[in-house]
């Protein structure tokens, strides 16, 4: 009889893996479906990794163009740091007990993005990325622009003065003259 319980307990598993979600069972079957993700790899999260690369919950075409950014920026997985929180704001239970919000740090740039726009980690994670795409897009059109504005400055600084151009500010400077000549004390010579 002790044998007996012995071999039922090595034969059931220690710890049986918790029953899948309706959600999490479509996106693996999905992900199968699109030869992203290999079987039993899709996470209880809604989003799995095949072949080291994550897959989220979105479209493919969505998952494509953001790829192509990573790529165009040269951001990797490798340098992006994630964390994830608890959520701020309304949404109930699903707010108050799951860590729904993505705090995404991009290391060589130190830009960080915090995203809890939907009651989804996995497509907190997804939306956290494109934010962070954008920021880093957006500080390269800055830095361009400011470069492309201190240029233009310094070519209309060095650039000579038209006639008419040194004419005005001629008159400039004497309506000027006449206005400080004006405000000053009358002196004794002028008496």
């Amino acid at each position: 009889m002790e044998e007996d319980h012995n071999e039922q307990e090595r034969e059931r598993p220690r710890n049986p893996a918790p029953p899948m979600s309706e959600h999490a069972r479509r996106f693996e079957v999905q992900a199968i479906c699109r030869g992203e993700c290999p079987e039993n790899t899709a996470s209880r999260r809604g989003w799995a990794r095949a072949n080291g690369k994550i897959v989220f919950p979105v479209s493919p075409e969505k998952e494509r163009a953001l790829r192509a950014r990573m790529e165009v920026l040269g951001v990797r997985d490798a340098d992006l740091t994630e964390q994830f929180v608890r959520a701020q704001g309304k949404g109930g239970q699903n707010v108050n007990k799951v860590a729904t919000c993505v705090v995404l740090r991009h290391e060589p740039s130190g830009i960080v993005v915090k995203c809890q726009q939907e009651r989804s980690q996995a497509l907190n994670r997804f939306l956290a990325r494109r934010e962070l795409l954008d920021r880093l897009e957006a500080r390269e059109r800055g830095v361009a622009a400011a470069a492309q504005a201190e240029r233009a400055r310094i070519r209309r600084q060095k650039r000579r003065r038209s006639r008419r151009a040194k004419e005005k500010m001629l008159a400039d400077k004497r309506a000027q003259a006449g206005k400080k000549a004006a405000r000053r004390a009358p002196s004794a010579e002028d008496a």
